[in-house]
């Protein structure tokens, strides 16, 4: 169905979204949330929107008031005089999402504020993003927030401390156990970074020099960040059979959050490679089996199929990254270690479903496939892979390694929340949060808008500890999406990953607009996330 809309262009009306709609309607104030007339003048006043506020409550018509920074009423805002109105009658209105993975550390360090506003994910409606995931998070936690409100951010920013990060400054890149000292210095970095306000610790056990450790040296550390009230985020071992395999890889990250006594998250959940293909009801089953014991396990999830990394970790063998690059380009040079590299290699790229599976999205052969390559230089793809590492900067990669009855059943599943992994060159970073509400949502109709919206920001704060975030109720912090359902959608792709989404009209990050009807302002009213840090916590001095 199409009707005229309040901005005089036609626009598309879902029947199914409308019966939702249509509900809320004839529900009216009847959820709670409505106010006195009279009371403070508002600074802003959002009228009529269809208000889904991320508890998982049936979507109803409601005005959302802000003075200042924070939400002041959710409900009848009739009576109240507001220095701005804006008539939102149509839309959703939504809390502001919160993305739990990013890799979006060095543009809100950049020193463009353009780049800093973060519009690719203030149009997908997040307002806030974590860095530090995958291992990668630095230790430095109260500078790193402190320097990007003092510089200004488009949305909030909390962050992980990373095992990789910790390891390779006191082990380096070697693939060897730390001495007794260094580990006692490992320990000190986390439990000080805990105490600087990190969200948690998180590893990228996949990633050399990451995948040099052995489980009790996880473990060690990860009880320093336990004992500060932080969580496990993983990036497993093993998404598919590269080495321990895929289960064995979760059962490892439950074993950590066993032993350390901590909520385990699974960053990027997914079955990776043509040999695990059909497992997720497995994982889920060993999952839902932690979580039928009291422990908290949750993940987060994109809608994409191909994965992100480099060449490198998608087809290199970990032996031969023993050392760092330089070590990794003497292995590939040597010929008395050719026979193995290529056998490795060729396994590999096997596991990744072959050399058109991968598709170079960085450096000068961006946009080819990996078999294209080889074709073009007319040698074998794993000469190609070698020489992309060896020659030409280690290109990062699209990996299409995932099949779609593994994403819908995870998505499914209520402890994933959404999460984009964004990350150069791959589409993900611009259109992760529309591409899951019109796959998951209106296309799909594996999730209800109430849903997609509950893992999209409430669920999120809750597993994190973001006290004032994820939801729409007076007194939290007003960051609010407002998108319109049938527009919301991403227009990046494989082909063109840096096109802008569509669908958000507005959006405000602690109650300033950062985008005004469909228009980025370039605001950087985003705040550092530190957690509170606790009296009986012990902290580095």
């Amino acid at each position: 169905m199409v009707r005229p809309s309040r901005r005089g262009t036609p626009e598309v009306r879902l029947p199914w979204i409308g019966a939702v709609i249509a509900t809320a309607l004839a529900l009216g104030g009847s959820h709670g949330g409505a106010v006195e007339a009279g009371g403070p003048r508002l600074d802003l006043l959002l009228r009529g929107g269809q208000v889904i506020d991320g508890t998982g409550a049936p979507a109803r018509r409601a005005d959302v008031g802000v003075i200042g920074d924070r939400i002041v009423l959710v409900g009848d805002a009739a009576g109240r005089e507001a220095a701005r109105v804006i008539d939102v009658a149509g839309l959703i209105v939504a809390p502001g999402f919160i993305d739990p993975h990013t890799h979006a550390g060095s543009d809100l360090a950049a020193d463009d504020p353009a780049i800093r506003a973060n519009i690719n994910y203030l149009t997908q409606g997040v307002t806030t993003v974590f860095i530090g995931n995958d291992g990668d998070g630095q230790p430095d936690i109260a500078v790193r927030s402190s320097q990007a409100e003092r510089q200004g951010v488009g949305v909030n920013v909390a962050a992980f401390v990373g095992f990789g990060a910790v390891r390779r400054a006191v082990v380096g890149q070697a693939d060897r156990a730390p001495t007794p000292a260094e580990l006692a210095r490992m320990k000190t970095l986390v439990a000080g970074a805990m105490c600087e306000g990190a969200v948690g610790f998180s590893t990228g056990l996949y990633y050399a020099p990451q995948s040099f450790s052995t489980t009790e040296e996880v473990i060690a550390l990860a009880r320093e960040a336990a004992t500060r009230g932080g969580v496990y985020d993983s990036h497993l071992r093993d998404e598919g059979s590269d080495n321990i395999g895929l289960l064995a890889a979760v059962e490892e990250a439950l074993r950590v959050g066993r032993e350390a006594g901590m909520p385990v998250h699974f960053a990027h959940i997914k079955a990776l490679g043509v040999d695990v293909h059909g497992k997720a009801a497995e994982v889920i089953a060993l999952i839902e089996a932690e979580r039928a014991k009291g422990r908290s396990v949750t993940a987060d999830h994109y809608p994409w199929s191909a994965s992100g990394t480099r060449v490198s970790n998608a087809l290199m063998p970990r032996w031969a990254m023993d050392g760092g690059e330089a070590a990794l380009k003497a292995r590939l040079a040597d010929p008395a270690l050719r026979d193995r590299l290529v056998a490795d290699i060729a396994d590999n790229l096997r596991r990744r479903g072959g050399p058109t599976s991968l598709l170079l999205t960085s450096g000068p052969f961006a946009g080819q496939r990996l078999g294209e390559l080889a074709a073009a230089w007319k040698v074998d793809p794993v000469e190609a892979a070698i020489r992309v590492v060896r020659d030409e900067g280690d290109a990062r990669v699209a990996s299409f390694n995932m099949t779609d009855a593994d994403i819908s059943a995870f998505a499914v599943q209520p402890w994933v929340m959404t999460g984009s992994d964004g990350s150069p060159g791959h589409p993900r970073k611009y259109g992760t949060f529309p591409l899951a509400w019109t796959r998951f949502v209106t296309e799909g109709r594996l999730l209800t808008p109430e849903q997609y919206v509950r893992r999209s920001a409430g669920l999120v704060a809750d597993t994190f500890g973001l006290e004032g975030r994820g939801y729409l109720a007076a007194g939290k912090f007003a960051d609010v999406v407002v998108f319109d359902p049938a527009t919301f959608a991403a227009r990046a792709d494989y082909e063109h990953p840096t096109r802008l989404s569509t669908g958000v009209r507005w959006a405000l990050v602690n109650g300033r607009p950062a985008i005004e009807d469909g228009r980025p302002t370039l605001a950087l009213a985003g705040k550092g996330l530190r957690r509170p840090v606790h009296p009986e916590w012990k902290c580095p001095a």
